[in-house]
This record gives C-alpha cells, structure tokens and sequence, in this order.
C-alpha cells in the first residue's frame, strides 16, 4: 500500500502543462498563512519568483479592541480566505489545475486561526487532487532569507515576534537545533501590552500604529537612559528568553509616574517618550545578550562554518531598526554576517510559506498526498531542543558597551 501511494503521489508531482504556458518551466506552488491575525496567500515558481500574493491584515480590528481576540481573528480569516487565495491567483495568472503543491501553516499559532487555513486547505488540495506540505510557521521565517540571498546550511537564526522568541541552528529544511525559547512571554507582545498600558492608542502620532510601531517610533525622541530597567535573566547562562519580569517593572513605573503626575490610567504621562525608548533599548539588550551567547556556543561547538558564519533576524519584531542595530554590534563583534529580510518578509505572509513550501519540494521533504489528514498544533517546538547544554556549557559573556544610535 505504502509503494502505492508513493506512486501516486509522484504522478502527482508531475505538472504537465500546456506548452507556452507561465508555468510549463517550474513548479508552482500555492503558500496559505493564517497562523495569527493575517490572512495570506502566494504562488511562486521553483525559482523563488513571487508569480502573485494578497493579504488580508486584522491590524485595524485589533487594534480597536486593544489586543487579538481568537474568535474575532477566526471569524475573520473565515470570511476573507476565499477572496485572499482566488486574489493570488488571479494575481499570478496561474489556475489550481497548474499548481503542483499547496504549502500551508499549521503549527504554532492560535488554534482557531490555524484551523481555518488547514480546513480550507485540506478541502482546496482535495477538490484539484494536489499533494499538500503542512508548514511549521518558525521555520517559514527561518528560511525566508534564502529566497532573497545565495544562503547555504547551516546558519544561526534568532526569530523574534508577536507570540515567539527563539535562537535555533538551522542544518537544513525540517533540521534544526534549538538553543533557546522564549519562557514566557515573547518581544512582540510585551511591547504591544506595553504600548496599551502607556494608551499609545491616544497619541496623535501612534493611533494607527501597532504597539511594537509605537514604542519604536516614540523611542526615537526619547532618552534611554532616564529609566534604568534590569535586563531579564542576567545571572542565567543560557540562550532562553524572559519579558513578562521586564513587563513588570514598567508597570510598576508606570504607575508610579502616574500617581506623581496626578493622572488617572488610560491618560498619556509626559515621561511616554522616555519610557519608550528605556523599554525598546532593555528589549534590544535582552536579545542581544542571548545571541551572543549563542554565537559563542555555536564556535566552541563548531555548530557554523569558519568561513562567512550567518546569523538570520526575521520575525515581526525584526522589523525594529533599533534591534537591528543592537544585532548588527553582536555580529561584528562575533565575526558573523547579518542578514534580515525586508520588513515586508518580516511579517506574516504567504509568500514566505510558499517559499517554504518550494524548499521541501525541492528535496521531497514532508509532501503529503491530498488524502491525507492533517492536524494543527498550536504549540510546537523548532527542532531539537538542545537548551540544556547551552546551559550546562556556562558560557560567561565578555562585556561589551551596546552604543545603538536611535
């Protein structure tokens, strides 16, 4: 039975299409994201060209309610994935009949999000007789850089968003090692609970921006040095990460500015820029103190090549032109290269599942026959977790001076 269905799902892989047709020289592929609160999709060829995407983006609605709310963003992605999906097509010229795969996120994200994407996606790959590569939403971003950049195996990558922080070396598609998580909370979402505890909503300059925006642009006229927060988890000696302490003590100064200004919660403080910038500049430390730590790991354990070592930074969060700076001191420091994707491939989308999904069916990794059902998992590690001997190997980290121009 087994040799049977690895037959058909050969034929399957075969596209024939008519001659002169866009896509009679590559495969294409059809790339679903609804992971969170986007709605994307994307096709592409094998050769990484972007044929035609379309979003949907929630950002608005979330906004309004002061944070993502599940049902919201299912019912959401429920009435706009139809439209996202026939938009890239259309886009790219290109009909199901031409596709020779459909790449889709399920896992990690919200449940509800990610049930919609596998339902419609199921039902879509079912309907055209396609085969279907379930995506791991980390790994996505991970491998978005070699869409853009000639980028060989293995590089080290630090992924940091809305509901993920993570230092991981990437081998190879589907092989990586994990060298630390996220404890708690990640980057992106104790920026945006700090951005709504400060009530950026009601300044004139941030009402249409998400919190992490926000912090970062308010920042920018702000002294990082009034407010003296800890850097979390500064006696630890491992490559995980910790924001809901740091969350704390900018709540607890919150409150009190508040009491000395005499204004209730919810009324903008005079210090916000200050704080802003105090919180971005702790934020940016915390990353960078791990990655380094990481860096040195990954030379004692000869886990990178000696020549043109790479650290990869993608994720919401890496959108953040500061952070970007505090990476860019760790890599020259380490001798690694930077490399980011443009904040667009920053963000969720569906171009970068597409991509992923071009990678595995390069190497037949992970290709599924239509048939076949699929669970999403909400929550689910990258790789093999090796943070206990990140851990164990107490690496001590030189002092360096973060000097980060705004």
């Amino acid at each position: 039975m087994f040799q049977c269905r690895a037959r058909s799902l050969q034929r399957l892989l075969r596209c024939k299409h008519a001659s002169g047709s866009k896509a009679s020289c590559s495969r294409l592929v059809l790339g679903i994201e609804t992971s969170c609160d986007d709605t994307g999709a994307a096709v592409m060829d094998e050769t990484g060209t972007i044929l035609g995407e379309s979003l949907h983006s929630q950002k608005e609605v979330h906004l309004r309610s002061g944070g993502i709310i599940p049902t919201v963003a299912q019912q959401l992605h429920r009435e706009n994935i139809e439209r996202v999906v026939q938009e890239a097509l259309e886009r790219s010229g290109v009909t199901p009949a031409e596709l020779c795969a459909v790449a889709t996120t399920v896992k990690p994200g919200l449940a509800l999000s990610l049930g919609v994407g596998l339902q419609f996606s199921q039902r879509f790959v079912r309907e055209h007789n396609k085969p279907f590569i379930p995506i791991h939403h980390m790994e996505a971003h991970a491998l978005t850089v070699r869409m853009l950049h000639p980028l060989t195996f293995p590089f080290l990558v630090l992924l940091v968003s809305g509901g993920h922080s993570l230092l991981a070396v990437a081998r190879g598609v589907g092989d990586f090692l994990l060298l630390g998580h996220t404890l708690d909370e990640a980057p992106g979402d104790t920026l945006d609970k700090v951005a709504r505890r400060l009530s950026l909503r009601k300044h004139p300059q941030c009402f249409t921006l998400s919190g992490g925006q926000a912090i970062e642009l308010l920042a920018k006229d702000g002294d990082r040095k009034r407010f003296g927060f800890r850097t979390p988890m500064g006696q630890t000696p491992d490559c995980c990460f910790s924001f809901a302490g740091l969350r704390n003590q900018i709540t607890m100064l919150i409150k009190k500015k508040e009491a000395e200004e005499g204004v209730e919660e919810g009324t903008l403080l005079s210090c916000v820029n200050d704080i802003a910038a105090a919180t971005q500049h702790t934020v940016a430390l915390h990353l960078a103190k791990r990655t380094h730590r990481a860096a040195l790991f990954c030379k004692a354990n000869n886990l990178l090549p000696s020549d043109n070592p790479t650290l990869v930074l993608s994720g919401g969060v890496a959108s953040n032109q500061y952070i970007r700076k505090a990476l860019m001191i760790i890599t020259e420091v380490t001798g690694l290269r930077l490399l980011c994707p443009p904040a667009k491939f920053c963000t969720d989308n569906g171009v970068m599942i597409a991509w992923n999904g071009v990678e595995r069916l390069r190497e037949g990794n992970g290709i599924l026959p239509p048939d076949v059902d699929v669970s999403y998992e909400p929550k689910a590690p990258l790789g093999v977790d090796i943070s206990a001997e990140v851990r164990a190997a107490a690496i001590r980290l030189p002092s360096i001076r973060l000097k980060i121009p705004n």
